[in-house]
């Protein structure tokens, strides 16, 4: 699994955390719009799809620009992100 990073996805809109494998070669906001559908299915709650979504890195403050690639990021194995609406 050299291209996907496993993931600690805190969503605190839900007060719930999700352990996802997410592909280290996509640009953020594609990352962004998949894990809020995978949330939705998940949990089957309706999450604002018309909201702005950031992703943060937990441990630094980390806001990851929607431009950037995963692996060009501080993104790696066990990271804990929190996806925020803004």
């Amino acid at each position: 699994m050299e291209n996907k990073v496993l993931i600690k996805l805190i969503v605190p809109a839900l007060d719930k955390d999700f352990d996802i494998f997410i592909p280290v070669n996509e640009v953020v906001w594609k990352i962004k719009k998949m894990l809020i559908k995978s949330v939705m299915d998940i949990t089957d709650t309706n999450l604002n799809v018309n909201s702005y979504y950031i992703l943060i890195n937990k441990e630094n403050g980390n806001i990851y620009n929607d431009n950037q690639i995963i692996i060009d990021t501080d993104i790696r194995n066990i990271s804990e992100l929190m996806l925020i609406e803004e």
